[in-house]
C-alpha cells in the first residue's frame, strides 16, 4: 500500500477573509447579477407598454412621488451607517459592529413600513391595467429586496449579541453591507421609471 506524502500543511491559514478572498462574496456578486437581471427585464417590459400605449400612464394621476422620494432620500443617507458597518466589520470592532447594525436595522424597518405606504400611494390597483400590474411588480420586486436584507441584519445583529460574534460572522456583516450597496443602487433607476416617466 502507497503511503501518503504530506505536501503542505495548510493548518495555519485563516478561516475566514474579507472582500474577493471570500467565496461568499462571488456568491453575493453572483446573486445581485441575477436580481438585477430581474429588476431589467421588468424595466424593459415597463418601456415596452409605455410604447406601445399612446396614454401614459394608464391611470386618472401619475403616482404621488413624495413617498418614494423620502424613502429614496433615506435610502442614500443609509449609504453611510451601512459603510460605517462595514468598515467596523473589518477592524472586527465588536461594539461599533452591534451599534451599526441596530441602526440599519432601525433604518431597514423604517424603509420598509414607507414602502408599504407606498402601495397606497400609486392611484392605480395591480388588477385595474397593464401600468397598474407592473408598477405593483416593480415596487414588489425592490420591497422584497428591502424584506430579505432587514431579515439578514436583523439575525446578523442578534448573533453579534451572542457567543457567535467572532470570526467569520465579521465577514457576514461584510457581505451583508455589499448586499445593501446593491438594494440602494438597483432603487435609483426605478425610483425614475415609476415616479417620473409617468410626468414626462
Amino acid at each position: 500500500m502507497k503511503a501518503h506524502r504530506l505536501a503542505e500543511d495548510l493548518s495555519a491559514l485563516p478561516t475566514y477573509g474579507f472582500g474577493t478572498s471570500m467565496t461568499m462574496w462571488w456568491g453575493t456578486l453572483g446573486f445581485c447579477a441575477l436580481e438585477g437581471m430581474g429588476f431589467a427585464l421588468a424595466i424593459g417590459a415597463y418601456l415596452y407598454l409605455v410604447h406601445v400605449n399612446a396614454q401614459w400612464p394608464l391611470a386618472d394621476v401619475p403616482p404621488n412621488h413624495w413617498p418614494g422620494t423620502i424613502l429614496t432620500i433615506i435610502l442614500l443617507a443609509s449609504i453611510w451607517p451601512n459603510l460605517q458597518a462595514e468598515r467596523r466589520a473589518r477592524e472586527e470592532n465588536l461594539p461599533a459592529v452591534r451599534r451599526w447594525l441596530i441602526v440599519m436595522c432601525a433604518l431597514g424597518a423604517l424603509l420598509v413600513a414607507i414602502r408599504f405606504y407606498e402601495f397606497t400611494q400609486l392611484n392605480v390597483r395591480w388588477d385595474q391595467n397593464a401600468y397598474g400590474s407592473i408598477t405593483w411588480i416593480i415596487l414588489g420586486l425592490h420591497a422584497a429586496h428591502l424584506l430579505t436584507d432587514l431579515g439578514d441584519t436583523a439575525v446578523l445583529a442578534a448573533l453579534m449579541f451572542t457567543r457567535h460574534a467572532k470570526g467569520k460572522r465579521f465577514s457576514d456583516v461584510e457581505d451583508n453591507a455589499f448586499y445593501w450597496y446593491f438594494v440602494v443602487g438597483s432603487w435609483l433607476p426605478l425610483y425614475l421609471l415609476v415616479y417620473w416617466v409617468p410626468r414626462w
